[in-house]
C-alpha cells in the first residue's frame, strides 16, 4: 500500500500508539509516501475552483501537515501564505519542500485548529483531509476559530467526497479502520483521534452556518458524478458577510 519509500508496519505501529502530534512527528519523513497524503488531482480540481472567485491577498493552510495545500495556496495568493500545523516534524518537511521562486513568500507557524494564533488575517483558508482529528462536539469551536482569523468576505474552503457505499471494498475498510481506532482509544492513552466515518457533513455546514458563514457547495467536475446524478467531489465554500459599504 505504501511502497518502498513509505513507512514499515512496524513504523506504523508505533505511530499509532503514540498521541496525535508524536505519532506526525514520526511519520513526517515518509507522510507523502502514504495514501494519507491528498493527491494531486484534488489539489489541482480546488484550485481550479477557487481561482474565479479571486483575487485573494493572504492565505492559510489549516492543519498543513507537508504543505500540498500551502503551495496550492501560493499560485492562488499574491502576497502571503501561512501554513499552520501542530507537529514540529511535518512543519520541517514542509519548509525543505515548499520554497517558491518568488513572491508571496510563506511562514510556517506551529499552532493548534482549535487556538489559532492569529487575527483577522486571512482572505482565503483551506483546509484538506484534517477534520478526522476533530471530535464532532469540537466543531463548533473549530468553526469559530476560523471565522475569526478571515477578513470580511474571506472565504473557508475543503473538498468533501462522497463515501463508497456498502458493496464497495472501501466502505469496510474505512469501517474496520475506524472500529479499530475506537477500541485502541478505549484501551490506550494518549488517544490518537482519527476516524474516517465520523463527521457528518451536515452537521459541519450547520455548524458553519451558525458561526456566522453563508455556505455553498460547488461540484468538482473532475471527479464525475454517482449513479443518482449527484457530484463524486464537491467544495465546500463557506463565506464571511463583507464589510458595509462606507459613503
Amino acid at each position: 500500500m505504501y511502497g518502498p519509500e513509505g513507512p514499515t508496519l512496524r513504523e506504523l505501529a508505533v505511530q499509532a500508539l503514540s498521541s496525535v502530534e508524536r505519532g506526525y512527528d514520526l511519520l513526517a519523513p515518509k507522510f507523502d509516501h502514504t495514501p494519507f497524503r491528498t493527491p494531486d488531482g484534488v489539489l489541482d480540481s480546488v484550485a481550479k475552483a477557487l481561482a474565479p472567485l479571486g483575487p485573494f491577498a493572504d492565505g492559510l493552510d489549516l492543519c498543513c501537515g507537508t504543505g500540498a495545500g500551502t503551495r496550492l495556496l501560493t499560485g492562488l495568493c499574491h502576497r502571503s501564505v501561512t501554513g499552520v500545523d501542530f507537529s514540529a516534524g511535518m512543519l520541517d518537511v514542509a519548509r525543505h519542500r515548499v520554497r517558491p521562486a518568488g513572491a508571496p513568500g510563506v511562514a510556517w507557524v506551529r499552532g493548534d485548529a482549535r487556538a489559532l494564533p492569529f487575527r483577522a488575517a486571512f482572505d482565503l483558508v483551506v483546509s484538506f483531509g484534517a477534520f478526522g482529528h476533530f471530535l464532532p462536539h469540537e466543531l463548533p469551536g473549530l468553526c469559530a476559530q476560523v471565522r475569526s482569523v478571515l477578513r470580511p468576505g474571506g472565504r473557508f474552503a475543503f473538498p468533501v467526497f462522497a463515501p463508497p457505499g456498502p458493496s464497495h471494498p472501501a466502505f469496510w475498510l474505512l469501517l474496520g479502520f475506524d472500529a479499530v481506532m475506537r477500541v485502541r482509544n478505549a484501551l490506550w492513552r494518549p488517544p490518537f483521534v482519527m476516524y474516517y466515518r465520523a463527521l457528518r457533513l451536515g452537521a459541519f455546514l450547520g455548524e458553519l452556518e451558525r458561526a456566522g458563514f453563508s455556505v455553498e457547495l460547488r461540484a468538482l467536475p473532475e471527479f464525475g458524478r454517482r449513479a443518482d446524478g449527484s457530484p463524486r467531489g464537491r467544495l465546500v465554500v463557506a463565506r464571511t458577510a463583507a464589510a458595509p459599504a462606507t459613503l
